[in-house]
């Protein structure tokens, strides 16, 4: 989907709240679209021109549409777990309006332009969302990452462990070396996976284990750091960039921002389970809690807040890997690795982020504005103002729900949130200036795939 000319004339569109998130701050104010894209910020009271449509979302807050940059949509090849249909109505359903694709899980996986071809086939027509892709780097396709960089995917995911599909292999720290050294040759983001194998291999097997305590030290802190460690120092000598994905180890977090006071260009984000969910409370077989690197403790989490709130960490993301119901057996050993949220990262959020003192313009900060520029859509996506696209997630904060599986549409009903009682309620989403979802209802789909920005 190419980027739209800059609109020019009277709105078609004006969306009021007292609540809207700008740039600026929170605020009253008027929300004026042309063509799909944001003309004007103006204050509350200002009066619709004849023929203009007016929609008053009250005391909602006007949020920017959220960008989750790390979602296993799956598909094609095991669309039942998850397909681009699904996947991205639970999106909009959640606030969600644009999404990136992991290349693995899918088959075949996003490794080459071919591969990107039949992804966009089975994505085109079928989206709630705009839907971009990641390109994957594997120990054999270096070659194949300048032609995908060209054809538009936002960058290049790579494991330094075991993904868990075949089809995805780790790399080795001589791939690693020079597959950085290729996508800092192309100006390209490396992506990563960051666990140390052989920490990996050398803490206790889960196997045949309900007890979460048995999983958990079988992914110890010293995984990621040490996985951490390898990559900034790698990136350092090539002046690459990197993104270290998922952290949940609260250890890293002095590494990451020493490498990034010393100039090393290194990002990382969290997830929403690692900030709402701990090990303390995983009831034993209760694998829906269960993903890589895992859900830990509560002083843990407490870091992993501290660190967003002081930059350390930049942004939230839903890391959504659902997977079939019968791939959740209660044996933390045997059972398939992944967290289903993506309806529902916005209110887990913010149900803690208000019980920490943070505020409506930290959560669109952490879920919106800082995933757009971290996929190069700054100025396109995530944030209220002149010249974005106009896509908005209206939230109803003083709301509360209890979640309910069955009410959400991901393709499989399993969530480690089922029977939680969260604060905020998406009550519409908008995408490019047409409401998309009200109150888990949805139309489209409307969404349309997208490509990198050119630097």
């Amino acid at each position: 989907m190419s980027r739209p000319a800059e609109p020019a004339g009277q709105p078609d569109l004006l969306l009021r709240a007292r609540r809207v998130v700008t740039p600026e701050g929170v605020r009253a104010a008027c929300v004026a679209v042309t063509d799909g894209r944001i003309t004007a910020v103006l204050p509350h009271d200002s009066t619709p021109p004849p023929g203009v449509h007016l929609v008053d979302h009250g005391d909602a807050a006007l949020l920017p549409g959220l960008v989750d940059t790390h979602v296993h949509i799956n598909d094609p090849g095991r669309s039942a777990w998850e397909g681009f249909a699904t996947a991205t109505r639970a999106a909009v359903a959640g606030g969600v309006t644009t999404v990136l694709d992991m290349p693995l899980n899918s088959v075949p996986p996003t490794t080459t332009p071919a591969h990107l071809a039949v992804k966009r086939a089975a994505a085109r027509g079928r989206v709630h969302t705009d839907v971009g892709f990641w390109g994957g780097a594997l120990p054999d396709n270096t070659a194949d990452l300048g032609p995908l960089h060209a054809a538009g995917v936002f960058g290049f995911k790579c494991f330094l462990s075991p993904s868990g599909v075949e089809e995805f292999p780790e790399l080795s720290p001589g791939d690693l070396a020079r597959t950085m050294t290729e996508t800092a040759a192309l100006g390209a983001l490396l992506i990563v996976h960051a666990e140390d194998p052989a920490r990996l291999d050398a803490a206790p097997a889960p196997d045949g284990s309900r007890r979460y305590a048995d999983f958990l030290a079988s992914r110890p802190h010293a995984a990621e750091y040490d996985a951490v460690a390898r990559l900034v120092d790698l990136a350092a000598g090539l002046d690459a960039r990197v993104h270290v994905l998922h952290l949940s180890s609260a250890r890293v977090l002095p590494l990451l921002a020493a490498a990034r006071a010393s100039g090393v260009r290194v990002t990382a984000e969290t997830c929403p389970h690692f900030l709402t969910l701990t090990a303390e409370e995983v009831p034993d077989g209760a694998t829906e809690f269960k993903c890589c690197p895992p859900i830990r403790e509560a002083a843990n989490q407490d870091a992993l807040w501290a660190a967003l709130a002081d930059g350390t960490l930049d942004c939230i993301v839903s890391d959504h890997s659902p997977c079939t119901p019968d791939l959740k057996v209660p044996d933390f050993g045997a059972a398939w690795g992944g967290i289903s949220s993506l309806q529902l990262g916005l209110p887990a959020v913010w149900t803690a982020a208000r019980a920490r003192g943070h505020g409506l313009a930290d959560v669109a900060r952490w879920m919106a504005t800082a995933p757009a520029a971290l996929a190069g859509l700054a100025g396109r996506k995530g944030a209220i103002a002149p010249g974005h696209d106009a896509d908005f997630a209206v939230l109803a904060p003083e709301e509360r729900f209890t979640v309910d599986p069955a009410a959400l549409h991901h393709r499989n009903p399993v969530t480690a949130y089922a029977g939680r009682t969260l604060d905020g309620v998406v009550t519409a989403t908008w995408l490019r200036g047409r409401l998309v979802a009200e109150r888990g209802r949805t139309t489209g789909p409307l969404g349309g795939l997208i490509e990198r920005t050119p630097a």
